[in-house]
């Protein structure tokens, strides 16, 4: 009789224990998922991070332009004797 008790103890362990790892594995999958949405967040930060960069450039360079055609329209103006007085 004491090892039907026994039997019943560790078999009540063994079903305890597989409910745990259950739990356990059902958690991983889900921490993966979460994983895998941070990393495709992740990829599409960067690619907006590489377009912010292209645009600056972009910025920059029509900037410089608009300081470029800044100094010709001064230089025509002064040329055609309409500057500042």
């Amino acid at each position: 009789m004491l090892t039907w008790v026994w039997v019943a103890v560790v078999v009540l362990a063994l079903i305890i224990m597989g409910t745990a790892v259950m739990s356990v594995l059902g958690r991983l999958s889900e921490l993966d998922r979460a994983a895998r949405k941070l990393q495709a967040r992740q990829a599409e930060a960067m690619k907006l991070q590489e377009g912010a960069a292209v645009l600056e450039r972009s910025v920059l360079a029509v900037q410089e332009r608009a300081e470029l055609m800044q100094e010709r329209v001064e230089s025509i103006q002064a040329g055609l004797g309409k500057g500042d007085r």
